[in-house]
């Protein structure tokens, strides 16, 4: 069929992935670059194979394109060249270039896969009834979304371009399509109609990850979840996209409440035959079950916040989903701010906090001091003196109340403006006896004018003014007499808040190894929440309840209402936000935690074994 296609094909071309040499046998290589990275990556590579002895010895030489490397071997300016599919057939049709060496990936079948259209077990669509569907594609030039299918399509006499006017002859053919990339002026509209961007429906139809309809796993989500009526991937796609998981799940709790919850989850789970099926593994701590998924001796855990940084950063793991909270839940995945008084004659910024009242929620908690502080000594504007950062924000704010603070070596003015409760007792404690202490008491701190700022969370203005807290000290409040301080320097009012924040705070996510298959495993969990999400669901157990259990926020927050995809939140920093890890980091700078000691970048090594072939090719993206 190959050699069919490549007739048909005068304007595109499809091959596979392969190295091509002009010369062999030589001292030395020249190898031809496409890339300033892979220029990059080239020196590296030569300097480690001259450091193992290897021979002939590897010189890089820049080409800036595969075009221009091909040219430059024809002329003896270089020796060796990586291309894909279309560079490989005009090296070889127009310079007369061969391959010799290729990649192999992991599949039974060397280098080369399978090119298939997929479509629904419940669908009527066959191969000659595909004119007038919706067709979902990896991307424009793709090998199997688009090179193949389109060739077959056009040697078969099913697809008649005129002018070789491919993107317009498949436009008229499919009734529409998502086919990433081609969003160009050029291209008929009803190319990028069933492609969706991102979350906010932004980068539609670009050739990346931004349009979730990209690549492979996003053509089979396109026919997934119905836009399309076919999808043109490879012929792995599906089982790396529905239910590939090794039989079970094991899953990783860490309390004995966990594990009774987790016992009874498997047990629901297989009433109702849901695969893979869950297996519980027990592990003393967060970091521990981290540990056993790095090796491999556990599959997932929940995780939130920093843990979640700590599972990324230091392990190597990934999201895989995550929790979603009601829209009127404010106690989840919130946003920290920083809430001032409304005042015209002393309209202080961020820049300005140097030598004013603070008011914080508590030592350690993430809105009133983990996101605050960590922001501003990541920025630089609060300078830690041997990393004793209690006594720089002392030095860094004129007084200030910090529930919790009381300890030992830390500064009194820390608690300084703190009040206790009526008699005067329990001052700067980490409860309700302190009047100042959580989100209302911080609130409290700056209405009252003990303070000039407040750290808290974007909802707390709202919940204890325009009538919302009966209390005496907060019945007259107004939201209106409040603004908030921008990360930029502006002020914005209070229900700006999405505009207008230090950071979000992430939900929480199920965390795991790269290799797991994560649309597996959010398939079980979607598939399992359709029972058992709902809080009088009838099936008994309950996912998002804990109390049955006797305890709080058991495996899943109680608060949650449902398990949520990815979407454009793939890794530990995406889901987090770039705000979210600032203070992270603000908190956890190596020399202060002995992180730099601590954490080591994961890293997996893809092992490329190059195999002396012929010409093996049969289409490689």
């Amino acid at each position: 069929m190959v050699s069919s296609v490549l007739k048909a094909l005068m304007c595109f071309i499809i091959f596979s992935l392969g190295v091509v040499f002009a010369v062999l046998g030589l001292e030395h290589i020249r190898w031809c670059t496409v890339s300033e990275q892979e220029l990059s990556k080239c020196n590296d590579m030569s300097k480690a194979f001259g450091e193992a002895g290897i021979l002939p010895t590897l010189q890089c030489t820049a080409g800036g394109s595969a075009a221009n490397c091909t040219q430059m071997i024809k002329d003896d300016l270089a020796d060796a060249v990586t291309l894909d599919g279309h560079s490989i057939y005009q090296a070889g049709k127009e310079n007369g270039l061969k391959p010799v060496v290729g990649e192999v990936y992991d599949q039974e079948i060397g280098t080369s896969y399978y090119a298939v259209a997929v479509v629904k077990k419940s669908s009527n669509i066959t191969i000659n009834s595909l004119k007038g569907v919706r067709s979902c594609h990896t991307g424009i030039n793709r090998t199997a979304g688009w090179d193949v299918p389109v060739g077959y399509l056009t040697d078969s006499g099913r697809l008649a371009a005129m002018g070789c006017d491919l993107p317009k002859a498949v436009s008229e053919y499919f009734n529409a399509s998502c086919v990433p990339g081609a969003n160009g002026v050029n291209y008929p509209k009803s190319l990028c109609e069933l492609c969706i961007g991102n979350s906010a429906g932004e980068h539609k139809c670009e050739r990346n990850s931004q349009e979730q309809y990209y690549d492979y796993s996003g053509a089979f989500r396109c026919l997934a979840e119905g836009p399309g009526e076919v999808a043109f991937v490879k012929h792995s796609t599906v089982p790396e996209n529905t239910d590939a998981l090794p039989e079970s799940l094991n899953w990783c709790v860490v309390s004995t409440e966990e594990i009774w919850k987790c016992g009874e989850m498997a047990v629901a789970f297989r009433k109702k035959n849901l695969k893979p099926e869950i297996q519980c593994i027990s592990a003393k701590t967060k970091e521990e079950c981290m540990e056993m998924i790095q090796k491999k001796e556990s599959d997932a855990v929940v995780l939130g916040g920093a843990d979640i940084y700590t599972a990324g950063k230091t392990y190597g793991l990934v999201p895989a989903a995550g929790e979603s909270y009601s829209a009127n839940d404010s106690s989840n995945a919130y946003y920290a701010v920083v809430l001032v008084k409304r005042n015209l004659s002393n309209a202080f910024t961020i820049s300005d906090l140097k030598g004013k009242k603070s008011c914080h929620t508590g030592l350690g908690r993430n809105a009133g001091w983990n996101i605050p502080i960590g922001i501003l000594i990541k920025r630089g504007i609060i300078k830690p003196r041997d990393c004793n950062i209690p006594q720089a924000v002392s030095e860094f704010f004129s007084a200030s109340c910090v529930p919790s603070a009381e300890q030992d070596n830390y500064p009194s003015k820390l608690c300084q403006l703190c009040i206790g409760d009526e008699s005067g007792n329990n001052k700067c404690s980490a409860s309700s006896q302190e009047r100042y202490y959580s989100y209302s008491g911080a609130f409290r701190c700056l209405a009252e004018d003990s303070g000039d700022v407040a750290f808290v969370k974007h909802s707390t203005v709202f919940e204890n003014t325009d009538g919302n807290n009966t209390d005496s000290w907060a019945q007259n409040l107004k939201s209106s007499d409040f603004q908030l301080l921008c990360p930029n320097g502006a002020r914005a009012e209070v229900t700006q808040f999405a505009d207008c924040h230090l950071a979000q705070v992430p939900a929480q996510a199920i965390m795991v190894h790269p290799d797991i298959n994560v649309f597996a495993l959010y398939g079980l969990l979607d598939k399992a929440q359709v029972y058992f999400g709902n809080s009088s669901n009838g099936n008994g157990f309950k996912m998002f309840d804990s109390s049955t259990f006797q305890g709080k926020n058991l495996i899943f927050k109680d608060s949650a209402v449902e398990i949520v995809p990815l979407q454009e939140k793939r890794t530990y920093t995406e889901w987090l936000g770039s705000e979210y890890v600032e203070s992270l980091e603000g908190m956890q700078t190596p020399q202060c935690s002995g992180a730099g000691n601590k954490i080591t970048q994961y890293s997996f090594v893809a092992a490329v074994i190059p195999l002396l072939v012929l010409c093996q090719i049969q289409g490689l993206d």
